[in-house]
């Protein structure tokens, strides 16, 4: 991609490498910006090279959340209201939601609104020690338009998530990492490094199972336990039939580290 591209989009080892790459802006998101990433999304799911994916940013900030400047200009134009970019937003946020590969983000500098709304969408967040985060909605008087409001009462419980959401606090890596905003915290010089031992990890799996895990783990939450141990059994009869459930069974046999490929 040219340097003007909102990403950078990197392949490497069964490890797609995204970039947000707008930094004069802090890497916030505009429609264009928002669109390219759900297209680029789409385009990892389908392939089948593509096993682990990581969202990082360029430059000091992960990303300052909605583009202000387009944000005011669409103010003035009186359509404020109707410009598309909730719709946007929401459609990417669903869309790496229900990514069905393991996502990683790796958390450099500021993630501000739906910057932070991006991270909490990922299965995994690793944040260098000078990542923090701030909803911003309230501070706008706006309230959450981007899953927050959904994400976060699940990772953190309801009131830390209200005093985040109605205090508009400035929270560090460390305090993030307390509550169970992030799972990993990490010097800023480190932070690729221990994304890619992750990935690295994450790729060499059982993709194929991840993938029924990770849909297990967010449609059970509307499911009684009776539900979702009949869904459980009928995942598990698909991956134990799976290419790679024939191989885990004849590795654990012969006595060897088995070699999976997310089939």
């Amino acid at each position: 991609m040219s340097s003007q591209s909102p990403l950078i989009n990197q392949v490497e080892a069964g490890v797609a490498w995204v970039t947000l790459n707008r930094p004069a802006q802090r890497n916030a998101l505009d429609i264009p910006a928002l669109e390219a990433l759900k297209v680029l999304l789409d385009e990892h799911e389908r392939d089948p090279a593509v096993r682990v994916l990581v969202l990082t940013g360029t430059g000091r900030s992960f990303c300052a959340g909605a583009d202000l400047d387009e944000w005011a200009d669409a103010d003035r134009r009186g359509i404020l209201e109707t410009y598309g970019w909730t719709e946007a937003a929401h459609r990417l946020m669903s869309r790496l939601h229900s990514f069905s590969k393991p996502s990683i983000a790796a958390i450099n500098g500021t993630a501000v609104g739906a910057g932070m709304d991006l991270t909490l969408c990922c299965d995994f967040r690793i944040a260098a020690q000078s990542a923090c985060f701030k909803a911003g909605y309230t501070g706008m008087a706006y309230s959450p338009d981007a899953g927050a409001s959904w994400h976060l009462p699940r990772l953190i419980g309801a009131e830390q998530a209200k005093r985040f959401l109605f205090l508009d606090e400035l929270w560090g890596a460390e305090q993030a990492l307390a509550v169970g905003m992030v799972g990993q915290l990490c010097t800023d010089d480190q932070l690729l490094s221990e994304a890619q031992t992750l990935a690295a990890r994450l790729a060499c799996g059982p993709t194929f199972a991840f993938a029924h895990t990770k849909t297990l783990i967010r449609d059970g939450e509307r499911r009684s336990l009776v539900e979702q141990l009949s869904a459980e059994q009928a995942a598990g009869l698909l991956c134990g039939r799976s290419a790679d459930g024939v191989e885990a069974l004849r590795a654990a046999m012969e006595k060897r580290v088995p070699h999976f490929i997310g089939k």
